[in-house]
């Protein structure tokens, strides 16, 4: 290292010298000392600009320079580091050197394929230029220090240095692209033959109320949607039907012809439960022959729970059921918008592996009646997968590791097969009382205005004893309250709404009733009293000492505790997750002298709007027609709440929101599932499944001395929310996730104006996972970035993400609901058409279990044992998979290991495969003549190495293009045998390399012919 100071005092310029205004100036002088620090192995400084000619000839300069004087130069400045590059999303996910994180991310971004620091890339940054030359000395190329003297002090900026300022350049993950909310369904159409042998199953038909077919739409015509239409429609009620008829099997590479033979899916529609199917045995018929070119689809059966095959109607029929019982108020339109805009996400499983076999994405809007009894349409359904392959990488290449750093995973969308469903919406007429319950329900308010008290103490004596029977009376008409609560609930009619005279207690037999529950109470109280005093103070001993008698009790707080009641208020809030809602609270101030009040809130979630521009947002999308006022909150930091001045007897409007971003996260054990049986046996079940907490939070608005003068109770009731869009990933387990998503185009964003959506924000459920994104260049596409903490496999962790466009997060426009799968990560290096052994170990339970390995790639993969095997509890069972691929380049299995009698996921394992081109001994070139149907035959010569007898095998990467006279043959030593290759014909010209391995009888390689055949 080497180290050199520099004290400089400017020079003196001619226009300096000959401006008589500058004498001033140069008696303000400042002594600037200047250190540089070079890293260089060969103690050279590593700066170009600055020579050690240059710095002896200023020293003496600067020594000869009077120090009161001022002199105007430019002063000398470090070299500066040139400024990477301003790219795009698009160019850089365009860049071949900055590869992609895999869809299975096997790869953390830590362990991606960056540039070699031998051969720097042009996108390099400027601290990744600067370390190409030494990689070996200290990562700091230059120390720039000015001490400057301002009254003998030096600044605390000086001290702690500036901030490094970051470069534009900013390598990312490969982007999951979005479906968004417009963009159409992968749906085809299939050939009159195949929609006859579908049609022939004899499949139930979607009838309308008076027992006539449905009318039937088109998917591949456009689908006008008026709302008015479809709120004026008489028949209110819809039953919503998607019937599963068949899947048809497209071969692909690695699996068999016949795969998959069961399947089971999984979806969520709108806001009800997750849906997750039985199996459905996937049925041929052997009366029909298909074409050579031609799949015809396969009907799909339901599985019994014996394993039997359902013999009845073919298909599954899931319905669900929307009226005025299920639609809150005012959410029918916000149904149908959902319907004309959104898909349904749906995930198709083989329920033999419990393997994700791939997803797609129907359209809903063809549920839309538009006025008619009934309506129903066919969807064919694409079922698509994402593949990640690396290029290829050649085995003796030298630079074998520095090509592997700087080779891009290429994204491959592979159809696995096609789901053909049929949907239909049946009009149901509403229910005439339930319609005129809904009538009697006021329109609901976003103004909580407290009532007058109407009950309270009603006079008499302040003792214990009556204390009790009146607390006892309250409980009881508290507990009564409760239950008409949650039956009201069920109706949705809110609280505030309830008819106060419907509230009395001057009924005879309620009072009896009354007076009975408290009995209970004092009675339970009196058992519990001695297992309260050994367990402590948990709820229920906290209502039991509620009730009993005790010197404790004081008549003070017998007072507050009915003064408290006396001035709440009681609001029901239904609420969803991500969504605000917005309510003010009249508070009036009940004294004759000023009072500043200070507003409390016990949970977070709900809060006071305190910003002004915030406040009118809210009032403008609820419309609410109330005074606003600037500046009204008075805030301090130590204060438990914002504070407002009221004068005597003055009402002012407090504003709150209510708005949580956390919900339960409980999922369903991943496999098959029975639907119930019964009259509703295709009815989904209305529970509630992944939402918000229900919670009471109480909102106390204190005076001066402390006091409340009002308590607002918001009583909040959790509503399912809706999903946009699924995503599923698969990670090594016990690592983080680093992935980006990106957001599909909104329609707030022009071309004339691509800051439009500048407001773009995201939420995620889980506050462990870090959640964020940000435009990089206007215009070009917004990323969301996800980091996930890591689990034991096989769990599956969900969460939920919030997108946002507006920028006070009202209401999200988009929610996507993200399953990542944690799977066991073994690492493989293989040749192609070569066998690769590897060991996995599995470890038993508490119980016993019949276990079988599944793969998903059967074709390149075998295990030991491949049926099914006992593990006993605690034991460790070794499974000895063999791996031999054809295709080179990095590559991601899968290996299941499935409970037979559960269906249920035991274990899984990630192969991530990084596969070698084999070394050529010989080329061969061929012409075969195309369009003639026939083939060309062709002959090899091979000769044994070895002195004594070999037994060798013969294989091809192409197997569908060359076959083999015999695939096995042995041959004494020294011996030559003569191959025999029939290539198969082809319909048009081309060419095609095709490899043909000679292996022993371990399967490993001997040597590798090239066969490139040529068709003309």
């Amino acid at each position: 290292m080497v180290y050199s100071t520099e004290a400089s005092v400017q020079t003196q310029s001619p226009a300096a010298v000959s401006a008589p205004s500058t004498v001033q100036e140069r008696s303000e002088a400042k002594d600037v000392i200047r250190f540089w620090l070079f890293s260089s192995l060969e103690k050279k400084p590593s700066s170009p600009r600055v020579s050690l000619r240059t710095k002896q000839e200023d020293v003496p300069r600067q020594r000869s320079s009077p120090s009161p004087s001022r002199k105007q130069i430019t002063p000398t400045s470090p070299p500066e580091s040139p400024r990477g590059p301003g790219l795009s999303l698009s160019q850089l996910a365009a860049t071949s050197r900055y590869p992609t994180i895999s869809h299975s991310s096997s790869a953390l971004p830590w362990q991606q394929s960056f540039p070699s620091l031998l051969h720097p890339s042009p996108l390099a940054s400027a601290h990744q230029l600067s370390h190409v030359a030494c990689s070996a000395v200290s990562t700091i190329t230059h120390l720039e220090m000015d001490l400057q003297r301002e009254g003998g002090k030096m600044t605390s900026k000086d001290e702690e240095g500036d901030h490094l300022q970051e470069l534009p350049f900013t390598p990312i993950h490969a982007p999951v692209i979005t479906l968004g909310v417009n963009v159409p369904s992968s749906c085809s159409v299939s050939s009159r033959s195949s929609l006859a042998h579908l049609f022939s199953a004899g499949f139930p038909e979607i009838l309308d109320c008076s027992g006539q077919v449905a009318e039937v739409l088109d998917p591949t015509e456009p689908m006008p949607f008026d709302p008015q239409r479809e709120e004026a429609d008489l028949l209110q009620g819809n039953l919503l039907v998607f019937e599963f008829l068949a899947f048809t099997r497209i071969p692909g590479a690695g699996v068999e012809s016949d795969w998959p033979r069961n399947i089971y899916v999984t979806f969520q529609f709108y806001r009800f439960p997750p849906v997750t199917s039985q199996q459905l045995k996937l049925l041929t018929s052997d009366k029909v022959r298909p074409k050579a070119n031609e799949a015809l689809p396969c009907v799909l059966a339901t599985i019994n729970k014996d394993g039997s095959v359902n013999t009845g109607s073919p298909g599954l029929q899931i319905q669900f059921r929307v009226d005025d019982d299920f639609l809150r108020p005012r959410e029918k339109r916000w149904f149908l918008r959902h319907l004309a805009l959104h898909t349904m996400h749906i995930d198709v499983w083989d329920s033999d592996s419990l393997l994700l076999i791939g997803s797609t994405a129907m359209e809903l809007k063809y549920l839309l009646r538009q006025g008619k009894p009934a309506v129903q349409a066919l969807h064919e359904l694409e079922i698509l997968t994402t593949d990640y392959v690396e290029e290829d990488t050649l085995l003796p290449d030298a630079d074998q590791y520095l090509r592997s750093t700087s080779t891009a995973m290429m994204v491959y969308a592979i159809v696995r097969g096609r789901l053909h469903i049929r949907t239909g919406s049946i009009g149901c007429p509403a229910d005439p009382s339930r319609k005129r319950a809904a009538n009697g329900i006021s329109s609901y308010s976003h103004i909580i205005t407290p009532r007058e008290v109407t009950t309270g103490f009603r006079g008499g004596s302040l003792s214990t004893r009556n204390i009790l029977q009146l607390n006892a009376r309250n409980t009881a008409r508290e507990h009564r309250l409760d239950g008409e609560l949650v039956l009201l609930n069920r109706n949705r009619i809110r609280a505030r709404d309830i008819i106060p005279e419907a509230q009395s207690l001057n009924s005879d037999s309620r009072r009896r009733k009354l007076d009975c529950m408290a009995a209970v109470h004092r009675l339970e109280a009196k058992e519990n009293t001695t297992a309260a005093n050994v367990m402590g103070l948990n709820p229920a001993t906290r209502l039991i000492r509620e009730h009993q008698p005790s010197d404790e009790y004081s008549k003070a707080e017998g007072i507050a505790s009915m003064l408290s009641q006396a001035i709440t208020t009681q609001h029901l809030l239904y609420a969803s997750l991500g969504s605000a809602e917005y309510m003010e609270f009249v508070l009036k101030n009940p004294f004759n002298v000023p009072q500043t009040v200070t507003i409390h809130s016990d949970d977070s979630e709900l809060s006071v709007i305190t910003d002004t521009e915030e406040w009118r947002y809210f009032k403008a999308i609820t419309k609410t027609s109330t005074p606003l006022e600037e500046n009204m909150f008075h805030m301090e930091e130590a204060a438990p709440g914002p504070r407002v001045y009221l004068r005597p007897k003055e009402s002012v409007h407090i504003p709150l929101k209510y708005q949580s971003f956390l919900c339960n996260h409980t999922i369903s054990v991943q496999g098959p599932s029975f639907l119930p049986t019964g009259k509703g046996s295709q009815m989904a079940k209305k529970t509630l499944s992944n939402i918000i907490n229900a919670k009471i939070i109480k909102v106390t608005f204190r005076a001066d001395d402390g006091k409340p003068m009002a308590i607002c109770q918001v009583n909040v009731e959790p509503t399912p929310h809706v999903v946009d869009q699924t995503f599923r990933l698969y990670h090594p387990e016990l690592c983080f996730l680093k992935k980006a998503i990106r957001l599909p185009p909104w329609q707030g964003s022009t071309a004339e104006d691509p800051n439009s959506c500048s407001d773009i924000s995201v939420h995620c459920s889980d506050p462990n996972i870090v959640c964020q994104t940000r435009m990089l260049v206007p215009g070009e596409p917004q990323d969301v970035y996800l980091k996930v903490p890591g689990s034991p496999s096989p769990h599956i962790k969900m969460f939920f993400v919030m997108v946002f466009t507006d920028k006070w997060k009202a209401a999200p426009s988009q929610i996507w609901q993200v399953y990542v799968h944690f799977l066991e990560r073994v690492d493989l290096s293989c040749v192609t058409g070569q066998r690769t052994c590897q060991s996995l170990v599995l470890r038993g339970k508490q119980a016993v279990r019949k276990i079988k390995c599944f793969l998903s790639h059967p074709k390149e993969i075998e295990v030991d044992p491949a049926g099914v095997f006992v593990l006993p509890p605690a034991a460790v069972q070794e499974l000895q998979l063999r791996v031999q691929p054809w295709q080179a380049g990095s590559r991601f299995l899968y290996v299941n290991a499935v409970d037979m009698d559960q269906k249920r996921l035991v274990a899984a394992w990630l192969l991530c495969l990084r596969v070698h081109r084999p070394v050529l001994s010989k080329a061969f070139e061929v012409s075969v003549p195309a369009g003639n149907g026939r083939g060309s035959s062709r002959k090899i010569t091979y000769t044994n190495p070895y002195t004594s007898t070999q037994t060798f095998l013969l294989r091809s990467d192409h197997p569908d293009l060359l076959q083999f006279r015999e695939d096995k043959f042995q041959i004494g030593g020294g011996e030559s045998y003569t191959i025999g290759l029939r290539f198969a014909p082809s319909q048009s010209s081309g060419s095609a390399e095709i490899l043909v391995y000679v292996n022993n009888s371990e399967e490993k390689t001997e040597e590798t012919f090239c066969v490139k055949v040529n068709y003309s």
